[in-house]
């Protein structure tokens, strides 16, 4: 049994997690709070999670009590924790919790990447362990959310090769970004989504889709980002009101059809077949209509996260991971020095240090 605490942007959660079985999942979102501002605002993230990390874990035990499982943070086996990567001052208030909860019940603590959790989050299972997927290595994984846009190869349990990553901005900061643009407000990916759905997902503007013919497998969108600000700003106000839903399935379609083209190129490049997609983009039916065709051509097989919560940032998934790493024996007794660290990779781990 394992508690999770998840806490590296804009949503406060906790998770219990008996293998890969989630048995209770909480998630308070601060989407509101950061609305206003176009964009999530750390100290008010922070604040935030300062003011529901206790309510969240009482409502996670509230919830594994309804399941009919005794809420007893005595009973858990572990603790685990994001560590990173993610907003340093948001990041600190579920690590300083989790070490709360560990002294409190001397439990050992299982720090856990936000990326390794949005990777494991395919294999989430509810409490009647369901759906039964089994791992198959290797695996090539997509990460898309709005921090984060990656390549890499699940070669292992724990074990993961980047062969790919963003240069600058995200996949789901850019659609963010271009929401904010057209007068969207934030979150925009679910409006952009929504908008072009409108117009059957059709590209009327043809803005570039960058790197693709860079031969590597990393991703820029910080380009497309400013050629759609030139665009709209020459055409001017009115043009944007009246081709709204052009222009949002228009960005839409090129931010995804970059992340295509670059995964089909890994696909030819490492001969895996079995794909992975992952991260709050991933939730976009629209993607996953584009990357089961490109999985198809190869006669190969795709997986998303099989509850759209577990897109998103959620500690199930961090439960899960963390699991995994419970079984290899990879958790810390003495985490009092344990850190954050905003900018932490796959496969590194510096508490180890």
């Amino acid at each position: 049994m394992i508690f999770a605490i998840e806490t590296s942007c804009d949503e406060t959660a906790a998770a219990v997690v008996q293998a890969r079985r989630v048995l209770s999942n909480v998630i308070y979102s601060q989407a509101l709070i950061h609305k206003k501002w176009g964009g999530v605002v750390p100290s008010l993230a922070r604040r935030a999670h300062e003011e529901k990390i206790d309510w969240v874990v009482e409502e996670t035990l509230k919830k594994l009590k309804r399941g009919g499982k005794e809420p007893d943070l005595a009973k858990m086996d572990y603790f685990a924790v994001t560590v990173g990567p993610g907003l340093a001052i948001a990041l600190e208030v579920g690590i300083r919790k989790a070490k709360e909860l560990g002294r409190t019940y001397k439990k050992p603590l299982i720090p856990v990447n936000h990326l390794e959790g949005h990777i494991y989050s395919v294999f989430a299972q509810n409490r009647n362990g369901n759906p039964k997927r089994d791992f198959n290595f290797p695996s090539l994984v997509l990460i898309v959310s709005g921090g984060h846009t990656e390549l890499v190869i699940f070669k292992d349990h724990l074990d993961y090769e980047i062969i790919g990553k963003t240069l600058d901005d995200a996949a789901g900061e850019a659609l963010d970004k271009a929401a904010k643009m057209l007068g969207l407000g934030y979150p925009g990916g679910p409006v952009i989504e929504r908008l072009a759905k409108d117009v059957e997902n059709k590209d009327f503007f043809n803005f570039p889709r960058p790197m693709i013919r860079h031969p590597g497998l990393d991703f820029s969108f910080s380009g497309l980002k400013t050629s759609f600000y030139y665009f709209l700003k020459q055409k001017g106000e009115d043009f944007k009101v009246k081709n709204l839903r052009e222009l949002a399935s228009s960005f839409q379609e090129a931010v995804f059809g970059t992340l295509v083209i670059k995964l089909e190129r890994a696909i030819k490049k490492t001969g895996i077949k079995r794909v992975i997609v992952v991260g709050g983009v991933s939730v976009n039916r629209r993607l996953r209509v584009l990357v089961r065709r490109v999985v198809r051509r190869f006669k190969g097989e795709v997986y998303f996260p099989p509850l759209d919560y577990l897109t998103s940032d959620n500690a199930a998934m961090i439960g899960v991971a963390a699991y995994f790493k419970a079984k290899k024996g990879l958790f810390l007794k003495n985490f009092e020095s344990l850190d954050r660290y905003p900018r932490l990779e796959l496969g590194k781990e510096p508490w180890k240090s």
